[in-house]
């Protein structure tokens, strides 16, 4: 981490101001990748619930899904198997994220989704394997490739909280376009998960 920062902040000094005020106090990118599943079917579990969400909401209804299944991840035959209506109402999710749950199930059951075989692959062919199921988009495809396969050089142009930390480290007076943050961003190669840490930690840093 020490080494990708350097080259980051040898990069792009706008990055670089960020790195060195942040390093001190940022939680190193191994702990959050701890924090999540470590299981393939089970992160991408956790993905679907936390989509358009904050992180604390997000995790909020991870948690609750965990304490319907007896504190345990479920297995996609056990989503399978649970009435839709008593998951939503136990766990908060929308009626759309209970199908995009399934509609991982089926796929990891029949076969179509090897999720055994994702960690062969390259950036963009496990992106397309992913978004072959209803509900995981590209965004979706991002998160699972930086905390579950820990790829070093993804970027999630289309994040929210990316495109608000590129606006506080720039002084941007508007959002960022994803266009744009693909442009910004392409001094960071090869390292991008790295940046993009940093900058959801300057909106954890922000005044609130």
């Amino acid at each position: 981490m020490d080494a990708a920062s350097a080259a980051l902040s040898a990069a792009d000094p706008v990055l670089g101001a960020l790195i060195e005020r942040l390093a001190p106090t940022i939680t190193p990118l191994e702990t959050r990748r701890a924090r999540r599943p470590a299981e393939y079917y089970a992160g991408l579990v956790r993905t679907i619930c936390g989509q358009q969400l904050s992180t604390k909401a997000a995790q909020s209804i991870w948690l609750r899904l965990l304490g319907h299944f007896g504190g345990e991840p479920p297995t996609p035959q056990t989503i399978l198997d649970a009435d839709p209506e008593e998951l939503r109402a136990a766990a908060g999710l929308s009626r759309a994220k209970v199908l995009y749950l399934r509609s991982l199930a089926e796929h990891v059951l029949s076969g179509s989704l090897e999720l055994d075989r994702l960690h062969q692959l390259d950036d963009e062919t496990v992106i397309s394997e992913l978004v072959a199921v209803k509900g995981i988009g590209e965004w979706s495809a991002h998160m699972f490739l930086m905390f579950q396969l820990a790829r070093p050089d993804v970027l999630a142009p289309g994040d929210l909280g990316i495109r608000k930390g590129i606006q506080i480290a720039y002084g941007l007076e508007a959002l960022p376009t994803p266009a744009e943050v693909i442009a910004i961003a392409e001094a960071w190669r090869p390292h991008r998960t790295l940046a993009c840490h940093y900058l959801w930690g300057a909106i954890d840093a922000a005044p609130q």
